[in-house]
């Protein structure tokens, strides 16, 4: 890899003021809070602190330990776990804010960032919300009212309707339309409220779905159609506006890598994009933000078709979570920006802001692609990132020790890289995340490590349902490779029955006999599948261990060994690997991968697949809908229930063909662990 040119980059920016910016310095809030949590507020928090802003945090129970809490001039407890009763009270972050002396409040992103009531309860305190006004928020935040706007100024829209009076009229509409048509929460966001329809059979259950998600995570139930673009690329463009009627531009990201509408992977600039089509982007969201007056931080989000046209779709009134890549090429700090604009300070002119070289935002959530990205809770036992350096920022909410609660969002950090192009920034993303190890949870770095290898993301020949479309393979966890098998092996019969720990050998499950080899029999399960091997020692050298796998056989002398690193020889061939262990699981950290075990003692809870009837909840989460009532004959793949967790929805279904013979939950019920029993059903008798 080329070593990469030394340049100005957000990762110094956000460590520092630019000279550019100083003389705003004296307009400066003294104090703000922050009414959001993880990795965004401590962002913030980094800025604000730089800046001299004292900083006041929030906090629910679920987040008493976390490390922003800590990092902050002051917090605040606001109230239990559930959002609902802490960080979406409005009464309770403007009492925080007041209580504390804070002059302004900065929303973050999620939560209360684009609720127009947050921005309006902040002004009638008197205290400032950075970010656009209550009337922007609410023009912007609707969909239809977005659309409106942009329509009458020129910028291209898709095409659709606006009209949510009646369920039939909607029909209706989508059928003239022409299908496939998108439903979509007027004021949605990330996905949520929004479902694809390509028949028209479809359209009332799809209807029925979108709007209860909508009204969970928005509070609003009220959807428009557009019509579907097919193979679309989904593009948006940063823009800051002041209260002097400013309003500029930070160039494009490309956010097509996603999955089920929830963005994976973000980059910027955008790739193989002409410059005439780049102008017009730049040009079209600088219109929409002067259309509105905007002050502050906003998105404005395009799709761009196999043709090349390019259609306004929706505004994000707030700071986005990929915000990091545009901060990478321009050497920016945009949250400075934030508070420049709200404390009626001047931003940079257009011209003097420039962008050099690629900049790829990696998503790391806890959760299980091979298991149909079911979120992965509990805590964080190991945590490694790579070093951070002029290149590499790793965004993060949580250490070793804190826990991943089913009631937040389940990415854990972001990891941001830059290159000199995108193919340098691939390279150096992929061996960046090589260095990312995370204990005692499921993660999806394979996943994104697939992402970046394959061929179409590396090619930049993507719309936004390649991954959908690719998802099979990119989360496939193949088989264990002959060097894993050997490694796993060892590292139990090294560290579990402490073979060259110096223990008693009287107090191991090794079979020890004096004068005798130690050896034992080990079984670790891979995705369900055992290997067994066995290993013994060696009388003549303490360092050498015989190992037999299925009908290999290796004789491996022990280079290294300690808790947390494995590297062994065997035939002249080094094989190396990091190592966490738990009471039930084992972490092989490779170059290529993540491979987690488990150990054949531990019941996983896995009965309804085996056929006892006994389904699981997978996670911790909320009950929505019960489909089905004691007695009830079912088949295999009916729905049973519909769950909630981490903002996603889950459904379970038969494993087999059966009757329900108990219903253990309601809607509305929350289910606070996972393996909890939620049906009991009997299988249908084989003919």
């Amino acid at each position: 890899m080329p070593p990469l040119k030394k340049r100005t980059s957000a990762f110094s920016a956000c460590n520092s003021l630019t000279n550019q910016l100083k003389c705003h310095l004296t307009d400066m809030f003294k104090k703000i809070l922050i009414a959001n949590r993880g990795e965004i507020a401590r962002r913030v928090i980094r800025t604000a602190h730089h800046l001299g802003i004292s900083t006041v945090a929030v906090y629910s129970e679920a987040d008493r330990h976390a490390k922003y809490v800590a990092e902050a001039s002051e917090a605040c407890f606001i109230g239990p776990p559930p959002a609902t009763e802490s960080y979406l009270s409005i009464d309770k972050i403007i009492s925080a804010a007041l209580s504390t002396g804070a002059e302004a409040v900065h929303p973050g992103y999620g939560f209360l960032s684009e609720n127009a009531d947050f921005a309006e309860a902040c002004e009638k305190a008197g205290i400032v919300f950075i970010g656009p006004s209550a009337e922007v928020i609410r023009k912007m935040g609707s969909k239809e009212s977005a659309k409106a706007i942009m329509a009458a100024s020129d910028v291209p829209v898709v095409p659709g309707t606006d009209d949510d009076s009646d369920d039939a009229k909607l029909k209706a509409a989508a059928d003239n339309i022409g299908l496939p048509v998108l439903i979509k929460a007027v004021a949605g966001g990330g996905g949520r409220g929004m479902r694809l329809v390509t028949e028209l059979e479809e359209f009332e259950s799809a209807l029925t779905s979108a709007r209860r998600e909508a009204a969970s995570a928005f509070g609003n139930d009220k959807v428009l159609l557009e019509k579907y673009i097919e193979q679309p690329r989904h593009l948006e463009v940063q823009i800051f506006g002041d209260k002097h009627g400013n309003v500029i531009h930070a160039f494009e990201r490309d956010c097509s890598t996603q999955r089920r509408y929830q963005k994976v992977i973000e980059e910027a600039p955008a790739a193989e994009l002409s410059e005439a089509q780049r102008t017009h982007l730049h040009e079209a969201a600088v219109k929409a933000g002067k259309a509105v007056g905007y002050v502050g931080a906003g998105t404005v989000e395009f799709v761009m078709d196999r043709d090349g046209n390019i259609y306004f779709i929706e505004m994000n009134t707030r700071l986005q979570v990929e915000h990091p890549v545009t901060e990478a090429i321009t050497g920016q700090d945009l949250v400075h920006w934030q508070f420049i604009a709200a404390s009626g300070g001047h931003l940079p002119a257009q011209t003097s802001i420039s962008q050099s070289g690629h900049a790829i935002e990696l998503r790391l959530c806890a959760e299980d692609p091979a298991n149909g990205f079911a979120p992965s809770t509990g805590e964080i036992s190991a945590l490694d990132f790579p070093a951070e350096n002029d290149f590499i920022r790793v965004d993060t909410g949580v250490t070793q020790g804190a826990s991943i609660s089913p009631f937040y969002d389940s990415m854990f950090a972001k990891l941001i890289v830059k290159g000199n192009d995108r193919k340098d920034a691939i390279a150096r993303t992929i061996a960046a995340l090589n260095e990312v190890n995370l204990g005692g949870l499921n993660t999806n770095a394979n996943f994104l490590r697939n992402i970046l290898q394959h061929p179409r993301f590396v090619a930049c020949d993507f719309d936004t349902h390649f991954v959908d479309d690719a998802q099979t393979e990119l989360s496939d966890e193949p088989a264990l490779s002959d060097a894993e098998k050997l490694l796993s092996a060892l590292a139990v019969f090294e560290y579990d029955n402490s073979a060259t720990t110096g223990n008693s050998p009287w107090s191991t499950e090794i079979g020890f006999r004096p004068n005798l080899p130690y050896s034992a029999e080990i079984t670790v399960i891979h995705r369900d599948e055992p290997v067994t091997a066995v290993v013994r020692t060696d009388l003549d050298n303490k360092h050498v261990r015989h190992v037999e796998i299925a009908d290999q056989r290796a004789v491996v002398e022990i280079l290294q060994s300690n808790h947390d690193t494995l590297i062994v020889d065997t035939n002249g061939n080094n094989h190396r690997a990091k190592l966490h262990q738990t009471a039930d699981q084992l972490f092989l950290f490779g170059a290529s991968r993540t491979v987690v075990l488990r150990k054949p003692s531990v019941d996983l809870g896995g009965e309804s697949e085996g056929g006892s009837g006994k389904l699981m909840a997978p996670m911790p989460g909320a009950i929505l809908e019960v489909y089905v009532e004691p007695g009830q004959e079912v088949n295999a793949g009916t729905p049973l229930l519909l769950m909630e967790a981490m903002k996603i929805e889950h459904t379970i279904s038969a494993p087999f063909d059966g009757t329900v013979t108990e219903v253990r939950f309601n809607p509305g019920d929350q289910v606070n662990a996972e393996g909890v029993q939620l049906v009991v059903m009997e299988a249908a008798e084989s003919s």
